[in-house]
């Protein structure tokens, strides 16, 4: 088997403030909120890179899809990290993710492993780390 990850998914309570938070917020790319005519199958796209895509979807609609109940959110679950060129970038991504209704949790300032960091939550409590990391190239 070849490892690969195309989508990650986010359940989200209000799919269009969701939306509006990545879309017009923070930028992403989307053709906005489809299939909804179909029960349970309303999603969103974002394209993030080549072969790689975040998806938004009513948490409930994926607790039904995957057989389960729907359960508390929690924050600490998943960490997406959103790297960058610059160091200054931190900052820059911070305060639009801030403009869009980010919740900030860590102002930019420097980790302790020798780059740059910091957090914030989407509308939906989602973790987001934004870091520049001096030794990485990719």
């Amino acid at each position: 088997m070849q490892p690969g990850i195309s989508t990650i998914t986010l359940g989200v309570d209000d799919l269009q403030a969701a939306v509006a938070f990545y879309r017009d917020g923070l930028g992403l790319p989307t053709k906005g909120i489809i299939a909804s005519h179909v029960p349970h199958g309303e999603v969103a796209f974002f394209q993030l890179q080549p072969g790689l895509k975040l998806a938004l979807w009513p948490r409930a609609s994926l607790a039904k899809d995957a057989g389960l109940p729907v359960g508390p959110a929690s924050a600490t679950e998943v960490l997406i990290s959103h790297n960058v060129a610059a160091r200054d970038d931190v900052e820059a991504v911070l305060d639009r993710a801030r403009q869009a209704g980010a919740t900030v949790l860590k102002e930019p300032g420097p980790a302790f492993w020798g780059g740059h960091t910091a957090y914030f939550q989407d509308p939906d409590g989602h973790l987001w780390e934004i870091v520049w990391n001096p030794k990485w190239q990719g």
